[in-house]
């Protein structure tokens, strides 16, 4: 479950973060000439992409830049304003090849698998519902690219926010779950395959393959092709072209 959502913040001073309408100290009080959002949240980002959110505080951001935890304030009002200001910040990472290069669907297999890789770069992503939009200019920058591969292809406005919607959906869910059984590796010290391993004998012993059949060779089969019960990349990549086949078929009705 999310410990934290986006735009939980105060709205005009997360908008005036977001679009750096004002990037120096708040309310006329005087701050460190070494400190500035910038460095705030690129801090903050370290923080998170190394422990996680749930390590991010003003504190633990203040004592990464060896600072006071109070001069942040004069900067950033509080935490739920800064994670919006560094999801904002990592979305423009996505790489945005020039449009009209490819075809739709080279276009959207392409930012499903941007999107696949931000959540692996930042995790913590992750941990951040989607309580509101994060409307700051790397956000929308990378909506407006985005719909641009859907765009001039029949579908109705609604119908193209509709598709991308689902496919970074996709993306995300997809993210999750390898990350989370990249977590669990880690946790348990054991792969994926060595978990089955030392599960085969005993569950080969009371797993009837004349009561399961299908599960036995579907089982079976699945585990012969990735090596475990699950591979999120294949899991990935199959249920993307799965998507974007329907998605041809909706352009085709038009």
């Amino acid at each position: 479950m999310a410990s934290e959502y986006s735009g939980g913040g105060d709205p005009v001073r997360s908008l005036a973060l977001l679009w750096r309408t004002q990037d120096g100290p708040s309310s006329g009080r005087r701050g460190r000439s070494d400190l500035s959002v910038d460095r705030i949240v690129r801090a903050g980002i370290e923080i998170a992409d190394a422990d996680g959110l749930a390590a991010l505080s003003m504190r633990r951001v203040a004592d990464h830049l060896g600072v006071g935890t109070m001069s942040l304030y004069t900067y950033v009002p509080g935490k739920a304003e800064l994670i919006d200001v560094m999801l904002d910040t990592v979305y423009g990472e996505t790489a945005r090849p020039e449009p009209g290069t490819t075809g739709w669907r080279e276009q959207l297999t392409g930012i499903a698998r941007e999107n696949w890789a931000l959540y692996h770069r930042h995790p913590w992503m992750l941990q951040v519902a989607a309580g509101r939009a994060v409307l700051g200019p790397n956000a929308i920058a990378k909506y407006d690219y985005e719909l641009n591969a859907l765009t001039g292809l029949g579908l109705t406005d609604v119908e193209v926010d509709a598709t991308l919607s689902l496919v970074l959906g996709h993306a995300e869910a997809a993210a999750r779950r390898a990350v989370e059984a990249k977590q669990v590796e880690q946790r348990s010290g054991m792969t994926d395959e060595q978990w089955w391993r030392a599960h085969a004998p005993l569950l080969g012993q009371l797993m009837d393959p004349q009561r399961y059949p299908t599960a036995s060779r579907i089982g079976s089969a699945a585990g012969e092709a990735h090596g475990s019960a699950h591979d999120p990349e294949h899991a990935f990549e199959f249920g993307l072209q799965r998507i974007l086949d329907g998605v041809e078929a909706l352009i085709a009705q038009r």
